[in-house]
């Protein structure tokens, strides 16, 4: 397990004023939800469904698939390792730099591992043998995005490869993504899927895979009852059916990371690595993330995600994800004086 991905708030002693580690929508307003949940807390005294079945109900309904294409797991992270567990032993290929728990779901469970470098060509790509290519799409942590064609020819010359698509950040770009339409002449496709990070909950663990029957039916036979728990279904469930409490406003959000984007261009000892969603990679000319890190923490209060420990970054890369304009404003003047204290002296 590769502790310190994501958001290591829980592991600081310091107090965060303001977190850019986490790639979750930051503006949810949850007090509608938490009063719900509140009038559902006498659930916890009993078991829930064993498999998630009233959620996955609603999910199929969402989706217009059958409740035999879903499978509710608890957070996405639960979905990778359950497939790698299902299919112990197979070849993957991950894209890389991706979310490390592709890979570490693969070797626990013995999986033939190789890499292909998102910056490359896809039609360079090979997957002869392969029984399985991990993709994250939007990408974390660069935010880079396969156009839902590309994908889908991708997928149709390769039937012999089963194609995991993580769309976990599907809510943080506008273009158009694979749906679950497409796993009806795709069969050799698998999508994952969160509720976590669009709708502010990731303390809930709550995802899903959607997939022909015959994936989810050697899925579940790994499936551990009462994974989900009743709190994380009721939650699901209540964001589902009042859809319209939760509307993320991507656009802006889309905007507001375009002058974050432009205002950390203007700093000299940077260069930002181009995005499709509202997070985004940077890379340090001089000094490091462990240490631009620390400084931000120590002196401002301000979160940051040390990019260092995904496959192919070095101790240069660090990851933002937007905030208001007020926070972001505030990450930058921080960013200037490390820039100017500390990494670039004279």
């Amino acid at each position: 397990m590769l502790f310190g991905h994501g958001d290591d708030f829980y592991s600081l002693q310091q107090d965060v004023k303001i977190n850019f580690s986490s790639n979750v929508w930051h503006g949810a307003n949850l007090d509608k939800l938490i009063e719900h949940l509140n009038t559902q807390f006498e659930k916890i005294t009993r078991y829930p469904d064993p498999d998630a079945s009233g959620l996955k109900r609603l999910l199929a309904r969402r989706f217009e698939i059958k409740e035999e294409n879903v499978v509710v797991t608890n957070g996405s992270v639960t979905a990778f390792y359950l497939l790698a567990q299902t299919w112990r032993g197979a070849k993957s290929t991950i894209f890389v730099p991706s979310f490390s728990e592709y890979e570490d779901a693969c070797r626990l469970h013995d999986h033939v591992i190789t890499y292909f470098p998102n910056s490359e060509d896809l039609s360079e790509l090979s997957l002869e043998g392969q029984d399985f290519c991990w993709i994250c799409n939007p990408n974390n942590p660069d935010g880079k995005l396969i156009h839902r064609t590309e994908l889908l020819k991708l997928i149709a010359a390769n039937r012999q490869t089963t194609f995991v698509i993580d769309q976990a950040y599907v809510a943080f770009t506008t273009e158009d993504m694979l749906k679950s339409s497409d796993l009806k002449a795709n069969k050799n496709l698998i999508l994952i899927h969160s509720i976590s990070k669009a709708y502010n909950i990731p303390g809930l663990r709550i995802g899903y895979i959607m997939a022909s029957p015959s994936i989810t039916k050697e899925i579940n036979k790994y499936l551990i009852p009462w994974s989900v728990n009743a709190l994380a279904i009721e939650a699901s469930k209540y964001i589902l059916i009042h859809p319209a409490q939760f509307t993320l406003p991507i656009r802006k959000w889309q905007r507001e990371t375009a002058e974050l984007i432009y205002q950390l261009n203007k700093l000299d000892g940077l260069e930002i690595v181009p995005t499709s969603t509202t997070f985004f990679l940077v890379r340090l000319k001089n000094g490091t993330a462990a240490e631009l890190k620390k400084y931000l923490l120590d002196n401002y209060g301000i979160l940051i995600r040390d990019a260092s420990n995904f496959y192919g970054l070095d101790e240069s890369y660090f990851r933002l994800s937007t905030q208001t304009t007020a926070e972001n404003l505030q990450l930058v003047e921080a960013i200037k004086e490390w820039l100017k204290e500390v990494a670039l002296p004279y």
